[in-house]
């Protein structure tokens, strides 16, 4: 079993919060513990969760993490929605990072499902 880096649904997650981060610079000071905050921690927390289940010894546990990582995701999702919806940043700059979501919440899933089987 190689590295967790070498896995391409950990290298996706790594740049959407990078991009997350970097978006939400951005943002007003007045939400640095606000939703600029929960933004960066669930964007990080999905790599994280890919990596510690990629580590651990049985496939059940990485689909749990898996799974963890994709609760992640969802409430990244609705934070992006409500920072969009109250003009935290331009929707063109938050619209791209969602599609990102989107897609890594499919492909997260589609892991799942190939694993599961």
């Amino acid at each position: 079993m190689g590295s967790h880096r070498e896995q391409y649904i950990w290298k996706r997650g790594v740049k959407m919060a990078i991009n997350c981060y970097k978006i939400t610079q951005n943002f007003p000071n007045s939400e640095l513990y606000g939703l600029t905050s929960q933004i960066r921690r669930s964007s990080v927390s999905v790599p994280s969760n890919i990596a510690e289940g990629y580590g651990r010894t049985t496939k059940a546990e990485y689909i749990r993490f898996l799974r963890i990582a994709l609760g992640s995701l969802r409430e990244l999702d609705t934070q992006l929605i409500i920072a969009k919806a109250v003009n935290l940043a331009e929707p063109e700059l938050l619209s791209p990072i969602i599609k990102e979501v989107d897609e890594l919440q499919r492909l997260i899933i589609a892991t799942i499902h190939k694993l599961d089987k």
